[in-house]
């Protein structure tokens, strides 16, 4: 068993750094170059359906989510899209793959402080080369004992990257509760929720508010001495 108390996971995009505004501007982009066709509600919706449809095939990530941004214009337009606007689609997608990293405040001096108790775990889900990228241009990469880059985060996969840290107390940290939360807890881990103002509709899901694993802090500046009152 590892000499730590702690195994203590951290989700990226929206919990360490800044993700998803990236996606809110292109999403309204996107809304503006298709307004002659549709509704902006009315794409959101036809979008968000495409997303949810296709990531059983494309996964998560940028590369996915400019797939069914064509494949949306394409429906919405009934085939008569434009060549330009698919150009321009493209082009923002490749724009979100080279948008810099942002941190979120007080992430890398609470993940400091923490490892110094608890094996400290990066469990990320989307494109493997854009996770990566983020990574090293956050300059957090030496913080982290283990790198997991996964396609889904269920309870198995939770329960699988934890054992083989073998550590008596287990935590999973990030901004959405249907899967940094729901799952960890199904695992046997204490799932803590630090929401983000903005969240991808697919994410969304009741906090389990009433169950003893559970715990909600509204910056990483809070986790060190919420786990100091868990042990």
């Amino acid at each position: 068993m590892s000499n730590k108390n702690w195994t203590i996971a951290f989700d990226a995009d929206d919990t360490l750094w800044h993700n998803e505004r990236g996606f809110k501007l292109t999403k309204n982009s996107f809304s503006e170059l298709l307004a002659e066709f549709t509704s902006r509600d009315g794409l959101q919706d036809r979008l968000l359906s495409a997303e949810r449809r296709n990531l059983g095939i494309y996964g998560f990530g940028v590369k996915g989510f400019v797939l069914s941004m064509v494949e949306t214009a394409i429906e919405v337009t009934d085939g008569a899209v434009p060549t330009d606007v698919i150009a321009e689609l493209l082009s923002m997608g490749r724009d979100m793959l080279s948008d810099p990293v942002e941190l979120m405040p007080g992430v890398r001096g609470a993940i400091e402080q923490l490892r110094q108790t608890a094996e400290i775990v990066l469990i990320t889900k989307g494109d493997l080369l854009d996770q990566e990228r983020k990574l090293a241009q956050s300059g957090l990469g030496d913080l982290f004992d283990a790198v997991e880059i996964v396609s889904d985060k269920t309870a198995d996969v939770y329960a699988r990257i934890f054992a083989r840290h073998d550590t008596a107390h287990q935590m999973m940290v990030g901004n959405s509760v249907r899967s940094d939360v729901i799952p960890a807890i199904e695992a046997g881990a204490w799932g803590v929720h630090v929401p983000h103002e903005l969240t991808w509709g697919y994410e969304h899901a009741d906090a389990p508010v009433t169950h003893r694993r559970f715990r909600e802090i509204f910056t990483l500046r809070e986790l060190p001495e919420l786990v100091a009152t868990l042990n």
